[in-house]
């Protein structure tokens, strides 16, 4: 199965962190895919840092379509509210919906994703 690899994941790998120490099995076995959100949130600081062959090798990793249904975001967000989880927030809810759409596993850091797990049941990678 696939995994989507969620921003904290990448910043760890970046920095040489313990967090993301599957990410060299993933990418050897190349099942590692990417999605729109995720690299608008690498790419800005990443430029800025003038990382040109770190960006060209993230275009290259097969990317999830993203078809947001925003009436399936509202409901998510409904159930998280429901739930008591007030602190997700919409790129999030729509990296759990692509996940889901694209029957692929979530591997991050960020503690949102536990939650939506318990809540959505999106598929970790653990």
């Amino acid at each position: 199965m696939t995994v989507l690899v969620d921003t904290s994941i990448w910043i760890d790998y970046f920095r040489g962190g313990d967090g993301s120490k599957d990410m060299e099995f993933l990418i050897d076995e190349n099942l590692i895919i990417i999605n729109e959100v995720i690299l608008a949130e690498l790419i800005p600081y990443l430029k800025i840092k003038k990382q040109i062959k770190v960006i060209k090798l993230l275009y290259e990793i097969t990317r999830n379509p993203l078809n947001i249904d925003w009436e399936e975001i509202i409901e998510f967000q409904l159930k998280c509210l429901k739930s008591g989880a007030n602190g997700v927030g919409i790129p999030d809810l729509i990296i759990a919906q692509n996940t889901k759409q694209n029957n692929c596993k979530i591997y991050s850091l960020d503690k949102h994703f536990r939650l939506l797990n318990k809540i959505l049941k999106i598929n970790l990678h653990q």
